[in-house]
């Protein structure tokens, strides 16, 4: 279905509700835009975006405080009335019994927040822009390895999940084995989470299911993590030529967004676990303007260089 659960959004975004009386099982948020009804309570209602979160802040609430009850009552009808699907009163600002009770006539769930109305708004953009994001589920292992997250892709039977396990034994984090799901949340970043049934668990292939979050505790598993790396493992293949300098970056795409992606060929021998430590590391060098196949080609030019120097002399 459609949208984000309103109770999830009360529960991940410690919010206070005033009117639990009202069901809000049932109701979903759609959108992740919200708004501030400055001009829909003074009445003016055309291109009202109804569908939103609606947030009343410090210079709303005053507006109404403002005002003669029964102008405020007035108001505030108007506004409840108009199916919206929750109100959210930010710092220094109270609902009184009035709204309360109008709010419940209209069953248009009343919420609290300690945050600054644009402290809040910050948070409550980012959080609906993430769970509401373009969303796939593809097979493959998600793990922190020095805060760069690496998508470890390949085929079943491969060694993703034992590569994965090494890492956590060497204190990186996994957010999820076999399938991850990819969510867009900006034309730049992907985020990566595991689905809620497999949380936290790795199969093991003659051992079975392993918690880690209760073999190696909390440290070792996050929830989610933006896709910075994709390592493809596959058969070596002794026909095939590999990379072997990476002079230019090869790319895989999900949701319309590129992420750098390197194939590495298994053989017996080879750890995985310190191969993608160390793509993890050099990928962050790069990021930093550093990269060290570059570097290599230059310090040869500069002694082929040298060498033609020498020779003309």
């Amino acid at each position: 279905m459609k949208g984000v659960e309103l109770n999830k959004m009360i529960q991940e975004l410690n919010l206070y509700n005033k009117t639990p009386e009202i069901d809000t099982s049932g109701k979903r948020i759609n959108t992740p835009e919200i708004n501030r009804p400055a001009l829909q309570l003074t009445g003016y209602l055309e291109h009202f975006e109804n569908e939103r979160v609606q947030i009343i802040g410090y210079v709303e609430y005053t507006y109404l405080l403002h005002l003669k009850r029964e102008e405020k009552m007035r108001a505030f009808e108007r506004f409840v009335a108009s199916k919206i699907p929750c109100v959210v009163f930010t710092t220094m600002t109270e609902p009184d019994e009035d709204m309360l009770s109008l709010a419940r006539k209209y069953e248009v769930p009343v919420l609290v927040t300690q945050n600054t109305t644009s402290v809040f708004m910050a948070e409550i953009i980012r959080w609906l822009n993430v769970q509401l994001a373009p969303c796939i589920s593809i097979h493959g292992v998600l793990v922190d390895v020095y805060g760069e997250g690496v998508l470890i892709m390949g085929e079943s039977g491969i060694g993703k999940s034992e590569a994965a396990l090494e890492l956590i034994k060497r204190g990186h984090r996994l957010v999820s084995d076999d399938v991850v799901e990819l969510r867009r949340v900006s034309d730049v970043t992907l985020v990566g989470s595991a689905p809620d049934i497999t949380r936290h668990f790795i199969e093991l292939r003659g051992i079975g299911i392993i918690d880690v979050k209760t073999l190696f505790g909390v440290e070792s598993v996050k929830d989610t993590q933006s896709i910075d790396l994709v390592i493809k493992l596959e058969e070596w293949n002794r026909d095939k030529e590999y990379d072997r300098l990476g002079m230019e970056e090869e790319y895989t795409e999900f949701l319309g967004n590129k992420i750098v992606c390197h194939s590495l060929p298994i053989r017996p021998g080879r750890n995985l676990a310190v191969i993608v430590e160390s793509a993890a590391v050099n990928h962050r060098q790069k990021k930093m303007g550093y990269n060290a196949a570059q570097e290599l080609y230059r310090r040869v030019q500069e002694n082929m260089a040298k060498k033609r120097e020498e020779g003309e002399e």
